[in-house]
């Protein structure tokens, strides 16, 4: 290492500056650690920036439940805890079920029964009664689970109001910061850009999403994480009138899609096939032929909704691991050394409570939250 370069200190060093890492840097603040975040783009643009905006805990494992009860409060007191708006709406969430498929009515069934027990209220609807409360649902659907307390927020604005909270509260955010090599070296992590900057702390998070393997991988803690790239598109303003987001529960990954109106009377829609992304250029592509299915399986779920004019495409580059499940905790060999990566598409919700965890974890060596199914480990360690 060249003399004349500078190692900045702290007591944490972030990699990734998405929303997981940007909560986790404004908690460890609020704790009184000194935190360096390192972000190789511009903070919230990847994965964080570029989902559907679901703030939603039905459909997620019951074991992930009381992570995502976590989090509820977070994104209730968002704007005064940002000292910005979010555009959080706390209207809903709707789950539906297709008559093709009326085994998964009874999974719905079972599922609101369990989720009672992880403080998750759910509301089952069926026929006339389900008509009246959701009106623009297709005549495919027989059934419909509705949570009242979850919600929907603007991505492209979350991650950027937490970076700027926690620059407020003393951390240190460097952007364009892409981070070459990370190693342990004596008691410090050192974290070395390719510009040549180096910074150094005690405790290193990888919270690097999609590229989170190619850092664990330097502590021989690889993950067999898949990049993809998901189909996202926003419709032309029409009278706002669907206040709940909605989504489709299914086991075919072809019939899933779901949609969300802001009040500005977009509708957002996502789910479908999922297009390539790209590590090496950070870009992800949009394939016209997955928007057309997209809209397809989109006349099915609320018809009217499939002759509205798309304005807007776009997709990000997202890291699903094979379960599904993000890796979080503590590495099983290299002490001081953290994850929270591989969200798999669904960690926008959870992701402010994970922060807070992750800062918890951090500073106290534990936390409440059950972190065993997360644990790299499950994917093998050399």
């Amino acid at each position: 290492m060249s003399a004349s370069v500078i190692e900045n200190a702290s007591d944490v060093v972030i990699v990734g500056g998405g929303l997981v890492g940007t909560s986790t840097a404004l908690f460890l603040r609020r704790r009184g650690r000194s935190v360096t975040l390192l972000e190789s783009g511009l903070v919230g643009q990847q994965a964080s920036g570029t989902n559907f905006g679901n703030v939603r805990r039905q459909g997620r494992p019951l074991h992930q439940l009381p992570l995502a009860n976590r989090a509820n409060p977070i994104w209730r007191e968002m704007k005064a805890l940002m000292g910005a708006d979010v555009e959080y709406l706390e209207s809903g969430h709707v789950r539906v079920c297709y008559r093709s498929s009326p085994e998964l009515v009874g999974e719905l069934e079972a599922y609101a029964a369990e989720a009672c027990q992880a403080g998750l209220e759910l509301e089952l609807l069926s026929g006339d009664a389900m008509r009246r409360r959701f009106p623009f649902l297709g005549p495919e659907v027989s059934a419909a689970s509705y949570s009242a307390c979850d919600g929907h927020a603007n991505p492209r604005l979350a991650a950027p109001a937490f970076a700027r909270a926690a620059v407020r509260a003393g951390a240190t955010v460097c952007e364009n910061a892409r981070v070459a090599v990370v190693e342990k070296n004596g008691e410090d992590f050192r974290a070395v850009c390719d510009d040549g900057r180096a910074f150094r702390a005690p405790v290193l998070l990888v919270a690097a999403g999609a590229w989170g393997s190619l850092l664990s991988s330097q502590f021989r803690e690889p993950v067999p994480v898949v990049v993809r790239g998901p189909t996202m598109s926003v419709t032309e303003p029409v009278p706002y009138g669907v206040a709940p987001a909605v989504g489709v529960f299914t086991k075919a990954s072809s019939e899933s899609v779901y949609f969300r109106q802001i009040p500005r009377g977009n509708v957002i829609i996502g789910g479908g096939p999922r297009a390539d992304a790209h590590l090496d250029f950070r870009r992800a592509k949009v394939d016209p032929r997955n928007t057309l299915h997209q809209f397809h399986q989109l006349g099915r779920l609320a018809p009217a909704l499939a002759r509205l004019n798309v304005i807007r495409v776009w997709s990000g580059v997202e890291g699903y691991t094979p379960d599904a499940l993000p890796v979080m905790g503590p590495s099983g060999g290299t002490g001081g050394l953290y994850y929270a990566f591989g969200f798999s598409g669904s960690g926008f919700q959870i992701a402010p409570a994970v922060g807070e965890v992750m800062a918890e974890l951090i500073d106290t060596g534990t936390t409440a939250i059950d972190l065993a199914p997360y644990r790299v480990s499950r994917f093998g360690a050399a």
